[in-house]
This record gives C-alpha cells, sequence and structure tokens, in this order.
C-alpha cells in the first residue's frame, strides 16, 4: 500500500536517503489531548498524552503558554497533506523538506506534536524567539521530549523548532 501511494504521489524511490529516515508505524492507541488551534481535536498515544499535560501544565505554572497544532497523523491524513500542496502548484521537492512522505513521519506514532503559543505565527522560524521555545528548550527532555529537526538535521528536513516528539 505505501510503495503504490509513494508511485502515486511522485514519492522518489530512493526518499529514505539510504535508510536515514526511518519508517513509522501507525499508533492504534490514541486519546485525545484537546482542540488544536482551528478546533479540531487531537489525539496523541497514552503515555505521550499524559506527559503532553503534564508539560503544558508545568510551562502554564510559570506562564508560558504551549499550544497543541498537530499531533496523531495517520498515513492517509499525510497524502492529503502532499496532495493539497502538489494541487496548489507547489513542487514535490519543496514540498518534501517540510513534509514527511506518508509513512516518514513521527506523527504516525502519536508521539509527535507540533507547538504553538500566542503571539508567535504556528509552524514558523519565529517560534525559536518565543518564551515557549525557550521554556521547551530548557524542559521538554523532562517530559522525554526532545525537537527532532534541529539546523542541519541528518533527516534533510527544513529547521522545524515547532516540531517536538517524546521518544518510546
Amino acid at each position: 500500500m505505501l510503495r503504490e501511494l509513494h508511485q502515486e504521489l511522485g514519492i522518489p524511490e530512493d526518499y529514505n536517503l539510504g535508510g536515514r529516515r526511518p519508517v513509522f508505524e501507525e499508533a492504534v492507541d490514541l486519546v485525545e489531548v484537546g482542540p488544536n488551534l482551528v478546533g479540531r481535536m487531537q489525539t496523541l498515544e497514552p503515555e505521550t498524552a499524559r506527559k503532553w499535560a503534564e508539560m503544558v501544565a508545568a510551562a502554564e505554572a510559570v506562564g508560558v503558554t504551549l499550544l497543541i497544532v498537530s499531533g496523531f497523523r495517520d498515513i492517509d491524513y499525510q497524502a492529503r497533506l502532499i496532495r493539497k500542496k502538489i494541487n496548489a502548484g507547489q513542487s514535490l521537492s519543496d514540498i518534501l523538506t517540510v513534509n514527511a512522505a506518508p509513512g516518514f513521519s513521527e506523527h504516525h506514532t502519536g508521539r509527535a506534536v507540533d507547538v504553538a503559543t500566542p503571539g508567535s505565527r504556528p509552524l514558523t522560524e519565529e517560534f525559536e524567539d518565543s518564551d515557549a521555545f525557550r521554556w521547551l528548550d530548557d524542559n521538554a527532555t523532562f517530559y522525554g521530549f526532545s525537537m527532532t529537526y534541529p539546523r542541519d538535521n541528518p533527516y534533510g528536513f527544513v529547521y522545524e523548532p515547532w516540531h517536538w516528539a517524546r521518544q518510546a
């Protein structure tokens, strides 16, 4: 199924960079963690949901607001994101520096969150200038989260200071 989906979308066969980009299984056990910025309910796998709630509460206790933009995304949703961008005229090579190909997104695991905060445009590098980013940088590891895509990451993705994932 994944191979056919990749062919349909035009994902290059060497997309995984010789094994450097891992394939992620979809989570099957998910819990709701609240709505995102546009009111769509987000889900995470249970332990990540618990740690996310703890982290949000700890940040809030010191006046920092962490908002979820995106949590779990299944393979079909990931494909729809890419199709939408292709249909809008974006090149596949540009899309694949920002969005992982279906099967290769950490969001499939239910352990990744895209984080926003008031006063900072979501999903932009300006997030790194926020109190929320500084708080995450100092504290996220206590909750098992780390920023997966720092500058010059080995996966070939753009710098994503908003993308944080809990390791299994």
